[in-house]
């Protein structure tokens, strides 16, 4: 469902996920961005490659640290991700259809606590999204 969302503008959900990271924490480095997403460092490091090479994102040397990079979305970055906003909400909205209001919150509450639970085993740390 959101990977036929993500199709018409052309990312991959993971594409999306980074993109997104990067939006609303410009200049991360990989590894704080792999611990973001929950993904680990070598699956960061292809889909970041695929980004550039589609000129939506870019790395550079971190400020205060050369050997870790800093990772930004490009002005081509920021319009796709934008592009994807309503789509990514239509596959979200189809995804939540079934449950009321106060389900789709215990199911937020109830996947948390899971994800926190089984963090130790994880790869990467969960950081959950600050909430708006």
């Amino acid at each position: 469902m959101f990977e036929d969302e993500c199709r018409i503008v052309g990312l991959t959900p993971a594409q999306f996920g980074v993109l997104t990271v990067l939006q609303a924490s410009p200049g991360l480095d990989q590894t704080s961005l792999a611990r973001a997403l929950g993904f680990d460092k070598v699956t960061v490091l292809r889909v970041l490659r695929g980004l550039e090479a589609r000129g939506l994102a870019h790395r550079a040397p971190a400020a205060g640290n050369k050997r870790s990079l800093s990772v930004s979305l490009s002005e081509a970055g920021e319009k796709l991700l934008k592009q994807s906003q309503k789509p990514a909400e239509r596959a979200y909205n189809k995804l939540m259809m079934p449950l009321t209001a106060a389900q789709q919150a215990q199911l937020v509450l109830l996947l948390t606590a899971l994800t926190q639970g089984l963090e130790d085993q994880a790869r990467a740390a969960f950081v959950p999204p600050q909430a708006d």
